[in-house]
């Protein structure tokens, strides 16, 4: 049995935050008048900057010798290695202690698994799940590492991300939804931990959810900067005034653009390069209302203050000008109904093809 010996590896969240500490020491002199404002704002900051830290510390039992037995492997004797084991499940379970959430739970076994089995990884997967007790605080740190900034600190947006989680805990069964709607729908995925650190669609919608809350709070121009941020990491442009329901899977992601005043119901499933835009110069309600259980396939786009019926299924490519039925298939340019009265939800199966078959194609 393999046991990890230390080496450096990557930087814990305390590590980050006391080195933020340290920096912000040193370049605390000579600073010029015009600075005099942004020192102020980073003295201030600097205390919460500590109890972030303290809490960290704390919660997480940081020591030199957990976050950094990475990287190297060696051999050690069967008799040795029990033990060893015994040491590890009582240190990582002190970390991410069991609770009900079985999704957490879940991701908590998943993350000890690929820390034994890829030792490079142990310490990167402490920082973002096996040193958090919820779903929420490894949810919130996850999202601020991605989303930070030169000017945008992730201690700022860590504990923006909190506070709104705890604001609301209907953001965190939300997030619970659309992670169990990937795992369900994309064979490519079979772990709870890739939808929460690799795939930028989950990553995307929970940040939007935050902004579309300070949106709610008329804390419009942070939302908007949100939207700013997510738009360039993620490369999906949501605004922060748009309704999305739970059980929603972005597929890829990329190129994804959804309007002001759009709503998408429950377990809707939309690929890339999808856009829910509105038409003309007008304000007020103008973007697309998109009914649960439907499927939106890759490069669609839906135009206008228009109803896409529940359980519909837009085939790839299409561009949609009128009203879908409930229960309906279109596809085309303009998109033209090609079959009516399915019953089933077409994005809980991600089924793009059935119902295509009696079309004449002429190629």
């Amino acid at each position: 049995m393999a046991q990890l010996v230390t080496s450096t590896g990557f930087a814990t969240p305390r590590q980050c935050l006391e080195r933020k500490l340290r920096s912000i020491a040193k370049h605390s002199t000579m600073l010029p008048a015009h600075c005099v404002g942004s020192e102020r704002r980073r003295q201030s900051e600097r205390p919460k900057v500590r109890a972030i830290a303290d809490r960290l510390g704390a919660r997480q039992k940081l020591s030199t010798d957990v976050p950094e037995r990475i990287l190297e492997v060696r051999r050690i004797p069967e008799e040795e290695s029990a033990t060893a084991a015994e040491e590890n499940i009582m240190i990582e379970g002190d970390a991410c202690p069991i609770n009900e959430n079985v999704v957490w739970q879940t991701l908590c076994q998943e993350a000890r698994a690929d820390a034994n089995s890829e030792p490079a990884l142990a310490s990167y997967l402490f920082s973002t799940i096996l040193a958090h007790r919820s779903l929420e605080d490894a949810l919130a740190f996850v999202l601020a590492n991605k989303l930070r900034s030169n000017v945008l600190l992730d201690s700022q947006l860590l504990e923006l991300f909190s506070v709104q989680y705890r604001r609301d805990h209907s953001l965190v069964k939300k997030a619970q939804a659309d992670m169990q709607a990937v795992m369900d729908r994309d064979p490519a995925c079979d772990k709870y931990l890739q939808i929460l650190l690799f795939f930028k669609g989950f990553q995307a919608i929970q940040a939007h959810r935050v902004a579309a809350a300070l949106w709610r709070q008329d804390r419009k121009p942070l939302a908007l900067l949100l939207q700013s941020r997510i738009s360039e990491i993620f490369h999906v442009d949501i605004h922060p005034g748009a309704t999305i329901g739970e059980g929603v899977m972005l597929d890829h992601a990329t190129g994804v653009v959804i309007g002001e005043t759009a709503v998408i119901e429950n377990n809707v499933s939309i690929l890339h390069g999808v856009t829910l835009g509105g038409t003309g110069t007008k304000d007020g309600d103008r973007h697309p209302k998109i009914g649960s259980g439907v499927v939106i396939g890759a490069g669609v786009t839906i135009l206008g203050n228009i109803k896409v019926g529940a359980n519909s299924k837009i085939g790839a490519g299409s561009v949609v000008l009128q009203e879908i039925p409930e229960n309906s298939t279109a596809v085309g340019i303009p998109a033209r109904l090609v079959k009516v009265g399915t019953k089933a939800e077409p994005s809980l199966s991600m089924d793009q093809v059935s119902g295509l078959d009696s079309l004449n194609y002429n190629i």
